[in-house]
């Protein structure tokens, strides 16, 4: 338990970080559950759109600490193959 003020401060802190990156998290595998979709149904267009649009949304992940750089660059690695392979 914190007792200290700072220590009461860096737990309201650490409280309203861990929501806005669960939202953010959340989010981001929106953005890619919609591209699993549309990979699943063999639209090639349709991934392809969904996924220029999940492309900012994890490399913005990337940008406020909640996906680290590699981690986001092998997201988009393998979902740009599968994209790729549906020919």
């Amino acid at each position: 338990m914190a007792n200290s003020p700072q220590s009461k401060k860096r737990a309201r802190q650490a409280d309203v970080r861990l929501t806005v990156n669960k939202a953010r998290r959340s989010r981001i595998r929106t953005f890619i559950r919609k591209v699993e979709e549309a990979i699943a149904t063999g639209d090639k267009t349709a991934a392809q759109s969904a996924l220029h649009t999940a492309q900012p949304e994890l490399m913005r992940g990337v940008t406020k600490g909640v996906y680290h750089k590699n981690t986001a660059a092998r997201k988009m690695s393998r979902l740009s193959a599968r994209v790729n392979a549906i020919g």
